[in-house]
């Protein structure tokens, strides 16, 4: 067995906190540029201007991309040969309090019923796998609202078949026009059950922008619809133009024979998450 510290952990979300909100990952950038070059209109590629500056500035001066610094979600992959010296997850909650706090990052979190802040960011939402090794991978991620809210989930009849779910991610972009800031990474999960889906849509929206599901069926479905979306004509930021989306990732898991789960969440274009390995 390894022993791993839970101070270790808190340090390391603390810093994966920070990280997060003020420096884009080079993936998110490289796709934003591409578009920027891509872009016919010109109040969308001059908007694709403004976000890459904005960028730069945020990694320059170690300030918020966006000042929604987010619900704080953290995947935590657990090696079986790890041990731990305490809470893992009261050692991630403390993390994210000392990052929101030393980050000068806004707390956005509150009870949902009477909208009293919890002044820390925390909780946050955590999701725990256990793996092999003696190894602990941390990937943390800041959702700002605007995307979140964009979302979408339905539970399709399956002699709804691909069209049928193919309908339904077109639409729930389409709805969400410009709100959620694109352009935007647009996350699916098919199949499983109502929470597994909405599970596997937001873990799609961790991979590297543009990389291909391994699966070429799969592959040329996010293909496909990456092609629909950007041509409902939204363009960066609601104002126009050919780039709505960089990128579609899509995750599946078989489901029950009598239904289709389909869940689609929207990521802004401050793709922002982080991953370290202790």
């Amino acid at each position: 067995m390894r022993k791993v510290s839970t101070a270790d952990i808190t340090a390391k979300v603390s810093e994966l906190c920070i990280e997060a909100a003020c420096n884009l990952g080079s993936d998110v950038i490289d796709a934003i540029k591409t578009a920027e070059k891509t872009e016919v209109s010109p109040l969308g590629k001059d908007v694709l201007g403004q976000l890459i500056t904005n960028f730069e500035l945020a990694n320059k001066e170690r300030r918020p991309m966006c000042q929604d610094t987010g619900l704080t979600i953290v995947y935590a992959e657990v090696g079986r040969e790890v041990e731990l010296d305490g809470s893992l997850s009261d050692a991630i909650n403390e993390g994210v309090r000392q990052g929101y706090e030393e980050g000068l990052l806004r707390k956005s979190v509150c009870d949902p019923l009477t909208r009293t802040n919890t002044t820390d960011n925390t909780p946050a939402i955590i999701h725990t796998t256990i793996v092999e090794g003696d190894a602990l991978s941390l990937t943390v991620a800041t959702k700002g609202a605007g995307s979140e809210n964009m979302s979408g989930l339905a539970m399709l009849k399956p002699s709804e078949g691909v069209e049928g779910v193919k309908d339904f991610i077109v639409q729930v972009v389409k709805n969400a026009g410009g709100n959620p800031c694109p352009p935007i990474v647009v996350g699916v999960g098919i199949g499983g059950s109502f929470e597994k889906c909405a599970m596997l849509s937001k873990k799609a929206i961790m991979r590297t922008v543009g990389e291909p599901n391994p699966d070429p069926v799969i592959a040329a479905l996010e293909a496909e619809l990456l092609q629909s979306i950007n041509d409902l004509g939204i363009g960066p930021m609601g104002f126009g133009g050919m780039i709505t989306a960089l990128a579609v990732h899509i995750e599946k898991h078989p489901c029950h024979i009598a239904s289709l789960p389909v869940s689609v969440n929207m990521q802004c274009h401050a793709d922002r998450h982080k991953q370290a390995v202790i």
